[in-house]
């Protein structure tokens, strides 16, 4: 098996890790914080700072990002400036992938995702459990996809989205770059970049700056 790092060590990381034990030899983590440094976490090591991911002779996949911070993968991607083939791309065991769909490096998809048929999903997505992605819809890199969400067919995520838990987005809607989508909502309109939505139906509640 390839050996595999993982940037992080939060609760995505370790479900990451989790994910990956099957198909992948996983080393451990890195995170930035010191302190955690030499510890482990759900039985495997923290390596030491996220800089060392450069130096090391393994894979790579970015496992950090929640709903405070939801941009920040991608700045860590930019930090480290690895080649492409250098990124994982993550796939849980339990995750349905139907045909025609594609998945891109770095993105992770957790234990009960479905691609039906016909997805695309970029670059260092994060997929979470139970996310259903129907025919044809458009994911963009470093998009956040949170666990129970359902996807009409059709539909884009624009790069950087993050949809809360447990949302529905209706067929052929797009949600815009940097947006979030707030937890149980119901998306049946298109969502502007750089803004924050939620409710049923969704609604504007602020812009995300």
């Amino acid at each position: 098996m390839t050996d595999l790092v993982i940037v992080g060590a939060g609760g995505f990381a370790r479900e990451t890790a989790s994910a990956a034990r099957d198909d992948w030899n996983v080393l451990g983590f890195l995170d930035d914080n010191p302190d955690l440094h030499g510890t482990t976490r759900s039985g495997l090591p923290i390596l030491g700072a996220v800089a060392r991911a450069a130096d090391m002779d393994a894979a790579v996949v970015v496992c950090v990002g929640n709903p405070r911070n939801f941009t920040v993968r991608r700045g860590i991607v930019d930090r480290l400036g690895l080649p492409v083939e250098r990124y994982a791309t993550i796939v849980h065991p339990l995750a349905s992938v139907g045909a025609g769909s594609t998945i891109g490096p770095g993105t992770v998809l957790l234990a009960g995702t479905v691609l039906t048929a016909d997805v695309a999903v970029g670059s260092h997505v994060a997929v979470m459990p139970q996310a259903v992605l129907t025919h044809d819809d458009r994911v963009g890199d470093y998009c956040t996809i949170a666990s129970g969400v359902r996807v009409g067919g059709g539909a884009v995520l624009d790069e950087e989205a993050y949809v809360g838990s447990g949302a529905l987005v209706r067929e052929g809607v797009k949600i815009g770059a940097r947006s979030l989508v707030g937890m149980g909502s119901v998306v049946l309109r298109d969502v502007p970049a750089g803004e924050v939505w939620a409710g049923n139906p969704a609604r504007l509640i602020r812009s995300t700056s």
